[in-house]
């Protein structure tokens, strides 16, 4: 009996040795965490255990959140691929950590290189602020297709350059230390201290942003200093008209650094899109200069013809890969001719499907079931939003041409809507279902093309524009963390 209980005792202390030795390794490590836990950790940040940790609240577009501990010095860019890798997304390199103040409804896409715990300090306790995850596709878009973001009429060059500049030679003058060219037009201005709005002749030059005070006048006595951009960031206003009672929906404004509140705001309004985008991104370039560049070309350094002198737009992954092929001989091709890529894609929508009603089981009938809103299980759909939403969601993504969702219509309940952006500006087709010998179809041109359902109508439109202005290229999702 006694010997029992001494070898109960040793086998005991022998477990426990086990477990404290630290040269065993532990073969479940997960089991040792709480299932529960709801802050990660930053296990996936190279050299981060001598640093300071923060915890950082993050929202996804439903308004979850998910909690961070990260590094005090951890960068935008950085807390992207972090979630990235946690939920497994792809990069496609327009991932952005988004600042959204509630109460003013103001927002911007926090820089990648910016350090996210610095923008934090920025904020003020009377003022609800979130960080969001999610794309921007408009992030870098302006390096690769610039002569749509910089007008003529609004852009002006020293009167020693070429006007005929070459496609980066307008990027390159932006990014130039020594040249900058002259941005100008005209804006709404708020009045400090008032509700009413003035439209002025602006001019953004290096030295910062000025406003005349005589008509379009340039020289130096009639211009007046408005604003500097190294201790303020540019916000845009994302309610249009609503609290600031601006003249027009494109405002943007200058939020000083740790500031009190609205009253310290210098809040500007342009007439259309085309216009704030270009008077954004010149200040964008402006302020930030090469380092912009740089996070651009960070994803494709170590690339053939990536060289900071070769400014090449890239090909997003989406136009790489989607190209009509025909496999059916002995060597592929590559369908140019859309009618034949229609029918292509009908015949293989239709095999998919086929194949799809055999995996059903039996609690209905196949057919009924594969045309039963299969729709709804696809990212770029979105189930009853209204228009303003749709088009807050896309200037969220945004506006690149191609970008896009579709939605119930709910002006006619039996149709729907792609809304797309093409040219700076949110355009919507109405989809119409059309019943032929007893079979639905669904067309966005008055019957000439049709489809089975939707996910064929935006896989065809995605590799043809057909009667769209440009091809769907990046949907529109409501990310979850």
């Amino acid at each position: 009996r006694v010997s029992g209980r001494s070898g109960g005792a040793r086998r005991k202390k022998k477990g426990d040795s086990i477990l404290e030795n630290p040269s065993i390794p532990n073969p479940f490590p997960e089991l040792c965490c709480s299932p529960f836990a709801s802050v990660l950790s930053s296990s996936l940040l190279p050299k981060a255990t001598s640093r300071k940790k923060q915890v950082l609240k993050v929202y996804s577009e439903d308004d979850t959140s998910r909690a961070l501990e990260v590094p005090s010095d951890i960068t935008a860019r950085d807390v992207c691929q972090l979630l990235i890798l946690k939920n497994h997304y792809v990069d496609d390199h327009s991932w952005t950590l988004f600042e959204q103040l509630t109460h003013t409804g103001l927002g911007r896409a926090i820089e990648d290189h910016e350090l996210v715990m610095e923008v934090q300090s920025n904020w003020v306790m009377e003022e609800e602020t979130k960080l969001y995850f999610r794309k921007n596709y408009a992030k870098y878009e302006f390096f690769k297709n610039p002569l749509s973001f910089f007008p003529d009429h609004m852009i002006s060059f020293p009167s020693e350059t070429n006007a005929a500049l070459s496609h980066s030679g307008i990027l390159q003058m932006f990014l130039s230390s020594s040249t900058y060219p002259e941005i100008h037009g005209y804006l709404h201005a708020k009045e400090q201290g008032k509700k009413s709005w003035k439209k002025l002749y602006f001019l953004l030059r290096r030295s910062g942003l000025y406003f005349s005070t005589k008509g379009t006048s340039k020289e130096p006595r009639h211009l007046q200093f408005f604003c500097e951009f190294s201790n303020s960031d540019m916000y845009m206003s994302l309610t249009g008209k609503k609290i600031s009672g601006a003249p027009t929906n494109y405002g943007f404004c200058f939020k000083p650094n740790k500031s009190g509140g609205t009253r310290d705001l210098k809040q500007l309004c342009a007439d259309d899109e085309q216009s704030r985008t270009c008077w954004m991104t010149a200040i964008r370039l402006l302020k930030y200069g090469m380092q912009l560049y740089q996070n651009y070309m960070q994803p494709y350094q170590g690339r053939s013809g990536c060289s900071p002198l070769n400014i090449t737009p890239m090909r997003s992954i989406s136009e790489n890969s989607l190209v009509a092929m025909d496999f059916s001989g002995h060597r592929s091709r590559i369908i140019e001719n859309p009618t034949e890529a229609l029918s292509v894609a009908v015949e293989e929508g239709l095999a998919w499907r086929r194949r799809g009603c055999l995996r059903l089981n039996s609690h209905g009938s196949p057919i009924a079931m594969s045309n039963m809103a299969i729709h709804r299980s696809q990212s770029w759909f979105h189930h009853k939003i209204s228009r303003e939403e749709a088009q807050r969601l896309i200037l969220q993504h945004g506006l690149v041409d191609g970008v896009f969702l579709v939605r119930d219509s709910q002006s006619n309940p039996k149709t729907f809507v792609l809304s797309l952006s093409h040219g700076l500006k949110i355009k919507h087709f109405q989809i119409v279902p059309l019943e032929d010998d007893g079979k639905l179809f669904y067309t966005l041109d008055d019957g000439h093309t049709r489809f089975t359902d939707l996910i064929q109508l935006v896989e065809f439109y995605q590799l043809n524009k057909g009667v769209l202005p440009c091809k769907l290229k990046h949907y529109c999702a409501r990310i979850a963390l």
